[in-house]
Parts: structure tokens; C-alpha cells; sequence
């Protein structure tokens, strides 16, 4: 597809986008504020259909994605604040900037030295650490892994991952020993504190492992899902309710539904 192309589709967007700010009474209403929720929302559809792999989906939630862009442009825009041009523009500078081996004079050997450029940069930029740039509202899981992968760039890491299996190991030994702490004492929050702990070093070993740990849970969700609702449907086939049943009869038929997944 040609340039001119894409400049037609996106050029399309921003008249539709202005016609319905102008004559549709939804849109009309809509704020930074209203639409902050629903980016969310579509950015985990997104999500969703990433790691089903549909194509077909992705490409419609990324263009609901554009859309939000365009949509909180043009509020920028009524609001005096920024318009269209310069979000375009900031993104291309930013880019160019943090890319001084492509439109400069540095050298790199690997992506992680160009990573380890691209914190460096935003240090020189006015960012005071390098976790700066963690938004706070990102899901626990995520965020974790961000803060360990920009602490790396510093060289606050590991050499082995086996460094990082004796640190889970050390923490799931640090959660039992709060969990009898509070059973004698009563300290729940101890209990809290190391269980976070124990996930963080998890999450960090994951890293090591070249795992996503956001994707190896979603996977083992959908995995339940399955699994459990075909334990309802076995259940139903006999007659039986789930709430009526005890472990063990639910358990046999668990392990059944394992067993023909895995053949």
C-alpha cells in the first residue's frame, strides 16, 4: 500500500472524526475523561485477540485504538491544548532521538545495547529514574515485569537464572515461615508482603525463562475456563449439580477432562 493510500484511509478518520463531533450527540458529550475507561477497555481487547492470534481482530481493535488517538486529538484540539500534527510530529521526533544508530553516529551490537541507549536517553531528557516511565495504573503483573526489564538496563540484574531460582526459592521459604508467624502472632499483612515477594521473584524468573508471565497466566485462564466448564457440562449430562457433588467426584472427572486433552 502506497503512502498516498494511507494518507487517504487517515485522512477519511479525521472528517468522519469532525463530522461526528459536530453533529452526533454521543460524541459531542464524550471527554478525556469519559473516553480514558474505554481506551482501557480496548486496549484489552486487543490484548485478547493478540494472544488468540486473530488477525481478524486485531486489525478491528487496533482501528478502534486510532480511533481514541484521533478522538482525543481533537478534544486537544478544542481545548487550545495540542493538535493532531503535533501528536504525529512528537512521536517522529521521539523516535529519531532514541535512535541515534539509526539516525546517528552510534554504534550498537544487540537489542540490548540499544535498550540500554534508550533509558540512558531519557535520563538525558529530565526523567530523574529510570522506572519513571512505569505508568502506576499498569496491572500488577505487567508492571512488574517492566520495572525488573528497565532496572536491567542499568545493570541491576542477575547473571543466572539460577541465581534467580535460589531467590524464588528463598522467597517461598520467607512466605512459609510468615505464614506460621502468623498463625501464632496473627500478622496477615507479613503473609501479604512475602506472597508479593515470592510472585516478584516468579515474574523475574519467568524473564530468565524468555517468558511472558502475563501471557504463560492468561494461558493457563483460558485453560481453566475450559477445562471447568467442561466439568459442568459432564456434570449436567449426569444429573448432577457441581454444588452437590463432593471434591473427590469432581476431582475424577478434572482429571478425565486432563487426560483427554492431553492425548
Amino acid at each position: 500500500m502506497s503512502i498516498k493510500n494511507y494518507q487517504q484511509s487517515f485522512e477519511r478518520l479525521v472528517s468522519i472524526m469532525e463530522e461526528l463531533r459536530e453533529k452526533c450527540p454521543w460524541d459531542q458529550k464524550q471527554t478525556i475523561e469519559s473516553l480514558r475507561s474505554l481506551t482501557i477497555e480496548e486496549t484489552f481487547e486487543l490484548a485478547d485477540s493478540i494472544t488468540e492470534q486473530n488477525y481478524a481482530a486485531i486489525k478491528e481493535e487496533l482501528g478502534d485504538l486510532l480511533l481514541h488517538i484521533v478522538f482525543y486529538a481533537k478534544i486537544g484540539a478544542e481545548q487550545r491544548q495540542f493538535e493532531l500534527n503535533d501528536v504525529i510530529e512528537s512521536i517522529c521526533n521521539k523516535l529519531v532521538h532514541r535512535h541515534p544508530h539509526i539516525y546517528g553516529n552510534v554504534v550498537v551490537n544487540s537489542e540490548e545495547e540499544v535498550k540500554r541507549n534508550w533509558e540512558q536517553l531519557k535520563l538525558k531528557e529530565g526523567k530523574t529514574s529510570v522506572l519513571q516511565g512505569v505508568p502506576r495504573s499498569l496491572p500488577a503483573t505487567i508492571k512488574a515485569l517492566r520495572l525488573q526489564e528497565k532496572a536491567k538496563q542499568v545493570g541491576f540484574e542477575w547473571d543466572h537464572r539460577e541465581q534467580v531460582w535460589d531467590k524464588v526459592q528463598e522467597e517461598m521459604l520467607e512466605l512459609k515461615e510468615a505464614i506460621t508467624q502468623a498463625e501464632q502472632e496473627g500478622h496477615q499483612e507479613k503473609i501479604e508482603e512475602e506472597f508479593g515477594d515470592l510472585v516478584f521473584s516468579l515474574i523475574n524468573y519467568a524473564r530468565f525463562l524468555k517468558i511472558d508471565p502475563e501471557t504463560a497466566l492468561e494461558r493457563t485462564n483460558k485453560k481453566f475456563i475450559h477445562r471447568f466448564t467442561l466439568l459442568e457440562k459432564e456434570a449436567a449430562l449426569a444429573g448432577r449439580m457441581l454444588a452437590e457433588m463432593t471434591l473427590a467426584e469432581m476431582d475424577a472427572i478434572w482429571n478425565q477432562i486432563k487426560q483427554r486433552s492431553a492425548s
